[in-house]
């Protein structure tokens, strides 16, 4: 990662950590910009600037960051809401629908963002873009035996999928619920991603697809201009 984009990442996290009040039970997302809120989020409770935290992570590797940083936490099935969550995007459309999924983790994403009463969304000005998919593939969690079927319903949907494979481990990825994940290209981006998203989550055996939609309440972008990074909201 270049110095510059690290900057506009570190620059939205603490953006992003500043609308964190007292009290909060707080969604804390998954993926590189999402580590440094909670590194960010980690000193603050450290040095007594915020208290009565409670995080909610969206992935093993967040809980794991949030462990080691001493913020306290919890699980879905122990909270009836979440004031705050944030998290990063893969793509991000100019109606706020977002692609997520890229390190395939969307699932509980998707469960944290929706019970959040606010959903802030940071990112760095690359994921701004006009049309979903036409560069970042839709992740879809599916069942392990039903990966080929949902491939065959995708294809005949117009979609070209495949199957997500490991790196530095043999065989595909598997999921924090123990799923695999196919990779999905639309040939010409997504252009409902409303109707698109009830659809492959109608298939069977499909668990949840990474298109999150109607869900965001604020997108924070890190922008570099000259020279130096800089935040605007949407």
């Amino acid at each position: 990662m270049s110095d510059l984009q690290n900057q506009m990442k570190l620059a939205v996290a603490e953006a992003a950590v500043k609308q964190i009040k007292d009290g909060m039970i707080l969604g804390l997302g998954s993926g590189s910009t999402a580590a440094l809120m909670i590194k960010a989020l980690g000193s603050k409770i450290s040095s007594g600037e915020l208290k009565g935290i409670v995080g909610v992570p969206t992935s093993f590797q967040g809980e794991v960051l949030a462990s080691e940083l001493g913020i306290p936490l919890t699980s879905l099935s122990g909270i009836s809401h979440i004031d705050l969550a944030i998290d990063g995007a893969d793509e991000v459309d100019p109606s706020f629908q977002l692609i997520k999924g890229g390190g395939a983790c969307h699932v509980q994403e998707k469960l944290v963002a929706s019970l959040a009463k606010r959903f802030v969304v940071v990112v760095d000005s690359s994921k701004i873009v006009e049309t979903l998919n036409l560069d970042f593939l839709l992740p879809v969690e599916v069942l392990p035996s039903a990966w080929t079927q949902v491939q065959n319903n995708l294809k005949e949907m117009g979609g070209s999928a495949y199957l997500r494979m490991a790196q530095k481990k043999a065989g595909p990825v598997v999921t924090d619920q123990g799923n695999l994940v196919l990779d999905v290209k639309i040939e010409g981006g997504i252009k409902d991603p409303e109707r698109l998203e009830a659809e492959i989550n109608n298939i069977p055996g499909v668990l949840e697809n990474g298109l999150f939609v109607n869900l965001v309440d604020e997108v924070l972008v890190g922008d570099i201009i000259d020279g130096v990074a800089s935040v605007r909201s949407l």
